[in-house]
């Protein structure tokens, strides 16, 4: 198995390669999805060509792994879409490269074999996207993305891309549910750092505590209360004069990834996507049903349950955005100017500043302190700092207070915050008291690896994999040849 190394470093690198893999769309590996039988030696495809329609070439099977299958050309097709996308292969050989692929299909067979599920409307999503993002490349032009993958239509495209996707998705639904029960205790982490050689323990760069407090201009009631009323005549339309939902939502809802399709979205009891108080009522409702108007961040909505279609749910909605008062947003500026005094001069701390004005309720309770959404603590490396938020500290010394800053939420509202630097770790060798939650996550990393590794040992016996005499020479880390 290409997983198996003892190097933290490379072990590192190949789940980075790995994760890349299993993200990352293949289109032109359409053709590894069929199901062969053990006597197919070899299967043929139109190839590039002005020649005559009969003009064709011989593609070899170069493995089967269970129902599916890896084509001789696949191999460089991967490497060639992996690297066009900007992902990196280097030190990655054509064997490896195999294993890996080899890997996917082992991963995918077996998804299936346990019946795991995938939904066809979460797939269908992935492909719209992805044609999306190619035809930002092609100046949005469908023939031109066609011809570029030497495709006859885009219905066609679509298929073979949904079977792209639907096998990818089970691979990494199947990788999940391998590790998903994984966990590790402290002494495993102990002992995991221990193991490390000290000139080999990893390096991290300097690190950073950050809080903020925020000032959010205030809404009025007698705003808040018109949309609410004006939801409330949309609904009474709706239900007692016949008006259609989707015709409302396009002419007056102001959500723009819905408005244009009547309000329309899928959501999915297993896949949390939008946000919470939307979820809860749209669940709640039975088919036909008509929320009463709620309020999230993003304004206020009613929603429609249309169908249920077992884990699915086609909802609409209509939302209202609240607008917000010249004068309101002039006092939020001035609290917070006023706030920012006051800690200057020492008659408070910025910990207890937040914690008495900040409007951010997430951070408010903590003195204000930013959680690294990628590690779940309070520090963060400079070198993966979200470029918005190194642009507002990276001049701030410790316990320098920034000027009062402006910025646009994801509602489109103005906010205004300032912020501190509360702690600062210059670069340093992996300290186990000081970094536990980093060498615990690399730690838990490893322990996966060992799991999928297990597993995959197994499964290739049970399997049945056929590998051509063509890449029998290779020095596979996983036993793919059954020796």
């Amino acid at each position: 198995m290409l997983l198996k190394t003892n190097n933290l470093k490379f072990t590192i690198n190949l789940k980075y390669v790995l994760a890349l893999f299993l993200a990352f769309v293949t289109v032109n590996a359409a053709y590894a999805q069929e199901i062969i039988k053990d006597e197919v030696k070899e299967v043929t495809k139109k190839v590039d060509s002005v020649d005559t329609s009969k003009a064709r070439k011989v593609d070899g099977v170069a493995a089967v792994v269970g129902d599916f299958i890896v084509l001789e050309s696949d191999i460089q097709k991967e490497r060639d879409q992996v690297e066009a996308s900007g992902g990196s292969l280097e030190g990655v050989d054509d064997c490896q490269l195999f294993g890996l692929m080899l890997e996917r299909k082992l991963y995918a067979h077996h998804a299936i074999q346990d019946s795991i599920p995938v939904s066809d409307a979460e797939i269908r999503q992935n492909v719209d996207y992805q044609i999306q993002q190619f035809l930002q490349q092609t100046n949005g032009s469908m023939e031109r993305l066609l011809e570029f993958y030497n495709k006859d239509d885009e219905q066609g495209f679509r298929d073979e891309m949904f079977e792209i996707n639907k096998s990818n998705l089970l691979a990494q639904r199947m990788q999940a549910k391998i590790v998903e029960e994984i966990e590790i205790t402290p002494e495993e982490v102990r002992t995991f750092y221990n193991k490390i050689p000290e000139d080999e323990r990893p390096t991290f760069g300097t690190e950073l505590k950050v809080a903020q407090i925020v000032a959010e201009p205030k809404v009025s009631e007698e705003e808040n209360q018109k949309l609410i009323d004006r939801l409330k005549q949309f609904k009474a339309d709706i239900i007692e004069r016949g008006a259609s939902f989707r015709s409302k939502a396009v002419l007056y809802s102001q959500d723009p990834g819905s408005a244009s399709k009547g309000g329309k979205y899928t959501l999915n009891r297993k896949q949390p996507r939008m946000v919470k108080e939307f979820r809860q009522v749209a669940f709640a409702l039975q088919e036909g049903e008509i929320s009463e108007p709620f309020k999230s961040d993003f304004g206020y909505h009613i929603v429609t349950l249309e169908k249920i279609r077992g884990q699915e749910y086609d909802v609409a909605h209509i939302l209202l955005t609240p607008k917000i008062s010249s004068e309101a947003i002039q006092e939020a500026k001035d609290r917070l100017e006023n706030v920012r005094k006051r800690i200057v001069d020492g008659d408070i701390s910025f910990a207890d500043a937040a914690k008495e004005v900040s409007d951010e309720k997430e951070t408010k309770n903590d003195g204000g302190q930013l959680i690294n959404p990628t590690t779940q603590d309070y520090n963060f490396e400079l070198t993966r700092m979200d470029p918005e938020l190194y642009a507002q500290i990276q001049n701030l010394k410790d316990d320098d207070v920034s000027l009062v800053l402006n910025e646009e939420d994801r509602t489109g509202n103005v906010k205004f915050k300032i912020l501190m630097v509360t702690d600062r770790i210059e670069d340093h060798k992996a300290d186990y008291a000081r970094d536990f939650i980093k060498i615990k996550d690399l730690a838990l990393e490893e322990k996966k690896i060992r799991a999928i590794e297990a597993w995959q040992d197994e499964k290739i016996l049970d399997t049945y994999i056929k590998v051509s005499k063509e890449h029998r020479a290779c020095d596979f880390s996983g036993n793919w040849l059954k020796k």
